[in-house]
């Protein structure tokens, strides 16, 4: 029985790790790494594609280690102002509803589903229908 679960569990993660790769960040990867691994492996697959999914979304973060630099000169070129926040700017801030200004990213970052702003001088990518932080672009 040890050595079954032990297997599904090895099995699930080889195949979700390439789909994990792919992810865009930590919820990301933890999402798809977890649909893909429950696909390969059942439940125990889920548990440990979302594990890896989450590890290697988090190391990539949404942008990728490579776009950072090259997203944040884009944004001090685009002079974007800047919102106060009195809270801790963090990744899972939800940001108020009014008083935000969000800007889509440009098609060449490969960023569809989340929208950037600039919060007490800080790069932020955001989820627009939570208004949840997802990355700070440092």
């Amino acid at each position: 029985m040890i050595r079954r679960f032990i297997g599904i569990a090895a099995l699930a993660a080889i195949m979700a790790l390439p789909v994990a790769a792919q992810a865009q960040g930590v919820p990301g990867g933890v999402e798809r790494g977890s649909r893909e691994g429950e696909r390969a492996g059942g439940p125990v697959g889920a548990i440990v594609g979302g594990v890896i999914g989450g590890v290697v979304g988090g190391v990539n973060g949404v942008l990728g280690v490579d776009e950072r630099p090259r997203f944040r000169s884009y944004v001090v070129e685009q002079r974007r102002p800047s919102y106060q926040y009195r809270e801790d700017v963090r990744i899972g801030a939800v940001l108020p509803e009014e008083g935000v200004t969000y800007y889509d990213v440009p098609q060449e970052y490969g960023v569809r589903e989340y929208r950037y702003t600039v919060v007490n001088g800080r790069t932020v990518l955001v989820e627009p229908r939570s208004r949840r932080i997802v990355e700070i672009v440092e």
